[in-house]
């Protein structure tokens, strides 16, 4: 059996899902538009610059919705998914998933946005296995704004893989081959540590970097 896992924002969907929920946030009048927005914004591009600070930014981001009701903070999730998620869900990434799914490999979604934002996508795509940010909760189960456990971001991706992979019983080198697709700087430990890395609609520093080291690049997005 081979291991197949893939990241997801810009990766398998053309856009970024967590910026994207923070600028529907906004849309939707839960947050205030111009304040908000704009540093909902500056992280962004601080994620684009390989410089995020995940912890301020998981409290800056959960801010939106972790005050409601989980019931209405649902609701208006499922909304943005049919709203602003569903169009962006194109043919081509479905059939690579579905690709690797006919031909029997364990796949996993692997993922640093937060797990509230991103279970419907793993969901959408049929996606069994979901190693994205876990959002920590109190004795009443409302979210807090911190991280639970070591986040799935940077050197984080491995770490939960392999933890991931050991609550199955399973370990690296028992998959003949391990696949991994990203578009990001950020996936580069993962990349590395994989024996097929797949730089996907890759940055421009990332396809340099796919260039020079001979990786193979599929932009699904053309």
């Amino acid at each position: 059996m081979n291991l197949t896992l893939f990241d997801l924002d810009g990766t398998l969907i053309p856009i970024d899902s967590d910026h994207s929920f923070g600028a529907f946030m906004v849309e939707v009048g839960w947050v205030d538009g111009a304040v908000w927005g704009a540093r909902n914004d500056e992280f962004f591009a601080q994620y684009n610059a390989g410089t995020l600070d995940l912890p301020a930014y998981v409290d800056f981001a959960t801010s939106a919705f972790r005050s409601r009701p989980l019931a209405e903070a649902l609701a208006m999730r499922e909304r943005f998914m049919a709203e602003v998620m569903q169009p962006a869900l194109r043919p081509e990434a479905m059939a690579l998933v579905e690709k690797h799914r006919a031909a029997g490999d364990l796949i996993a979604l692997v993922t640093a946005t937060n797990e509230f934002v991103t279970s419907p996508f793993a969901e959408a795509f049929g996606i069994e296995h979901l190693i994205a940010v876990q959002l920590e909760r109190d004795a009443e189960q409302r979210y807090t704004g911190a991280i639970r456990g070591v986040p799935s971001f940077r050197e984080g991706k491995i770490a939960r893989v392999e933890s991931w992979l050991q609550g199955l019983g399973a370990q690296w080198r028992d998959f003949e081959r391990v696949n991994f697709y990203s578009d990001s700087t950020n996936d580069l430990p993962l990349l590395e540590r994989v024996s097929h890395p797949v730089a996907t609609n890759p940055s421009p520093t990332l396809a340099a970097i796919a260039a020079e080291r001979g990786w193979p690049q599929l932009h699904l997005f053309a």
